[in-house]
């Protein structure tokens, strides 16, 4: 496990799934090798593949095997709304408490200059 009690393989799906949301790897594109995406992240490729392996188990990529894995249509809007979710579930709640206790308003929140 990474120092935060989170899996390695579970942050590398974080930035992966970033990736897809944002477009970076819309949808058709090739995801890049296990091995090259372990060199850039400095992790072990056993990770990296477990964290592939949880994108083609959930139906968001697809393999042709000797080739690569692509991402599946749907990919990016589906994770977003997984994301959503998550967050609204997991992370809002906290954010929402804390910003009651500072007494921050909605406008405090959109200021850009803060």
């Amino acid at each position: 496990m990474a120092p935060s009690g989170r899996p390695v393989y579970l942050k590398l799906r974080d930035i992966i799934a970033a990736a897809i949301i944002d477009g970076t790897y819309p949808e058709g594109a090739m995801l890049p090798s296990v091995r090259s995406f372990a060199a850039d992240q400095g992790a072990n490729p056993l990770t990296v593949a477990k964290a592939y392996q949880q994108f083609q188990l959930d139906g968001l990529v697809e393999v042709q095997r000797g080739v690569g894995m692509y991402v599946a249509r749907g990919a990016a809007e589906r994770l977003r709304n997984s994301e959503r979710d998550l967050f609204l579930a997991e992370e809002w709640p906290a954010l929402r408490r804390r910003i009651g206790r500072l007494g921050l308003s909605v406008d405090d929140l959109l200021k850009e200059n803060v």
